[in-house]
């Protein structure tokens, strides 16, 4: 799944692409009439109306909100992008196949041509003749329009990590709610601080020699301090390098993140330890349904 630094990324392009254009026309071939889906795109009905109300409209800005992509647009209406396991936003030419019911972008942009990026299931046309479109492998993204309702779900979402107001005390507070958790099951809660997941609470953790199975009871203030300084500098260097692309994501150019180099932990199972010193070997156990990759050399 797509952290802070893919969806930030992804924000930053839509920022340089697509700001101060217009919606002219929405496309859809999501559809699904079950309950769980009514008040997202993937409803015939919503989707209707959420194509009424983004038309002619004008991108005023993109930002970000844990994992969840913001478009503001000039109407007063924000369009939600939660690109959950497989998703993400590109920008390019697309052409439509009215026999196929489907999306290619147009010859000549390789990158957009990329495998992961063929399965095209939004597409916004825009007043300059190109596209925002999402692709989902898996079609588990979620598209809305923000309602009063789901402004309190965002606002419920626990602290930026890279927010300057995001001090110790405050990661103190939060991370100390539940005594009886796992440290990466805390860093992954989306209550508790925005935008981690699995790849860089694994990274974060590795970086402050912390095993990811010890209890919040159980960490010193040393190990907690050490948590707290390496969250934003891994988040950061992960923007840096564009997001992650082990899996799907890519940029909105179609591109692939280079995040995935810089492992210290994730998906390196077998494979020595990268610490200077150290002579241990990756791990891989389950916590809670979720992989965790740790040194037993380094990390304690």
């Amino acid at each position: 799944m797509p952290e802070l630094p893919e969806v930030q990324t992804t924000v930053d392009g839509i920022n340089i692409v697509a700001k101060n254009k217009r919606v002219v026309d929405t496309w859809t071939d999501l559809k699904s009439l079950a309950p769980m889906f009514s008040n997202t795109i993937k409803n015939p009905t919503y989707f209707k109306n959420f194509k009424n109300k983004i038309q002619g409209a004008k991108i005023i800005k993109a930002e970000r909100r844990a994992k969840n992509i913001l478009i503001h647009l000039d109407n007063k209406e924000t369009i939600l992008i939660h690109m959950k396991m497989t998703g993400h936003v590109m920008y390019g030419k697309y052409i439509y196949d009215k026999n196929k019911n489907s999306w290619t972008p147009e010859k000549g942009q390789t990158l957009l041509e990329d495998p992961y990026n063929r399965f095209i299931h939004l597409v916004i046309t825009l007043d300059n003749d190109k596209h925002l479109v999402l692709a989902d492998t898996r079609k588990f993204a979620k598209v809305i329009l923000l309602n009063d309702e789901t402004r309190k779900e965002i606002d419920l979402l626990g602290p930026e990590p890279l927010h300057d107001d995001f001090t110790y005390d405050v990661f103190l507070k939060n991370i100390n709610r539940w005594q009886n958790k796992y440290i990466k099951t805390s860093l992954m809660d989306q209550r508790l601080i925005s935008g981690i997941g699995n790849i860089y609470s694994d990274e974060i953790l590795h970086k402050a020699h912390v095993l990811p199975e010890r209890i919040i009871s159980s960490l010193s203030p040393i190990d907690l301090r050490n948590i707290y300084k390496n969250i934003k500098p891994i988040l950061l260097q992960g923007i840096d390098f564009g997001g992650d692309s082990t899996s799907d994501y890519r940029n909105i150019y179609g591109e692939r993140g280079q995040f995935q180099v810089k492992h210290k932990v994730y998906r390196r199972k077998g494979e020595k330890c990268l610490n200077k010193g150290c002579k241990g070997f990756i791990e891989r156990s389950v916590l809670n349904g979720r992989s965790a990759h740790y040194c037993r050399g380094c990390q304690k």
